[in-house]
């Protein structure tokens, strides 16, 4: 009898770790879908501004504040950044703001929101 018992424990103990094994493949596997959907949704985001707007330092803190990257072209010091922003807004005015291919002129939080998702 004990030795049946002790085979009962090792197929149970065994039966644990099959479990857990697919257990922790399944939230591997999750985590990868919800990863890959955050990847899907983020897009480069590209602001046009100089460093006495103050929209311009509106629009950075609120994509800061949603924990959006961004990368900043500072139209008073970069004459190309100032002709490239012209070129794709029509506006000399700042900021201006590129969220993948949209274009949003002046600092329009509902907009930004309603492209990024947040």
């Amino acid at each position: 009898m004990p030795v049946k018992k002790q085979t009962t424990k090792k197929v149970h103990s065994k039966n644990k770790k099959t479990s857990t094994k697919s257990s922790l493949t399944k939230k591997i596997i999750i985590t990868s879908k919800k990863t890959q959907q955050k990847n899907k949704t983020k897009q480069i985001v590209q602001i046009y501004s100089t460093p006495t707007c103050p929209y311009c330092k509106l629009a950075k803190e609120f994509l800061k504040e949603n924990n959006v990257a961004y990368k900043e072209r500072n139209v008073a010091q970069d004459q190309k950044a100032a002709d490239e922003m012209v070129k794709k807004s029509g506006q000399m005015g700042v900021p201006v703001i590129e969220i993948g291919k949209k274009i949003i002129v002046g600092f329009d939080k509902e907009a930004i929101k309603k492209i990024l998702k947040v």
